[in-house]
């Protein structure tokens, strides 16, 4: 993905946010009420974070009310911004590691 189009993603109002409060799962109503965004603009910037890359969909779980509810958690660790010698943005994404972890995590849980 162009650094330009990352960079403007996240310079999208709330997107920065909504990355910071992935690190662990939560859905879009969680992050709504937890960040004081509108819910139609907290949807906006989940697919604009996930169309690049930056959010994944973590699991679709049921609710209470039998309703299935989508929930995400980014999947980058890191970006860095340099704009020595021209534009550069590097992603790191979770590790292999993180990832394994939390899925063992979910599937004992589910259990």
């Amino acid at each position: 993905m162009a650094s330009v189009d990352i960079l403007q993603t996240l310079g999208n109002k709330y997107s920065a946010e909504i990355l910071d409060a992935t690190d662990e799962p939560a859905s879009a109503q969680e992050l709504s009420d937890e960040l004081g965004i509108p819910i139609a603009t907290c949807y906006r910037r989940i697919d604009e974070l996930t169309e690049h890359d930056l959010l994944e969909l973590h699991d679709n779980i049921l609710s209470d009310d039998r309703r299935r509810i989508k929930v995400y958690r980014r999947s980058v660790e890191e970006v860095t911004v340099d704009f020595d010698g021209g534009l550069s943005v590097q992603v790191e994404d979770r590790s292999e590691v993180t990832n394994k972890l939390d899925e063992a995590w979910r599937t004992l849980s589910e259990g």
